[in-house]
């Protein structure tokens, strides 16, 4: 990774910790009237995001182990 990406990467980072940190902060001010009592707790969505994205990687790495065919699979068998 060259110079500029790290740099780039490292301010990506810093820009979403500090969103996350600002959306925590205002669950404090605005309460969501929601269906459920589990999704009133605090920090609920980041929680519930970080693990449905977690879950959606291992999914994907699942299904690529799954769907995987050898590199010779397009090739012609009369070759």
């Amino acid at each position: 990774m060259t110079q500029d990406n790290e740099i780039n990467v490292r301010k990506a980072w810093i820009i979403f910790s500090v969103l996350l940190a600002l959306t925590l902060l205002v669950e404090f001010a605005i309460k969501a009237k929601t269906p459920f009592e589990s999704s009133q707790w605090w920090g609920f969505g980041a929680v519930f995001g970080f693990f449905a994205c977690a879950a959606m990687v291992v999914v994907a790495k699942l299904l690529g182990t799954l769907l995987k065919r050898p590199e010779s699979y397009y090739e012609d068998s009369n070759d």
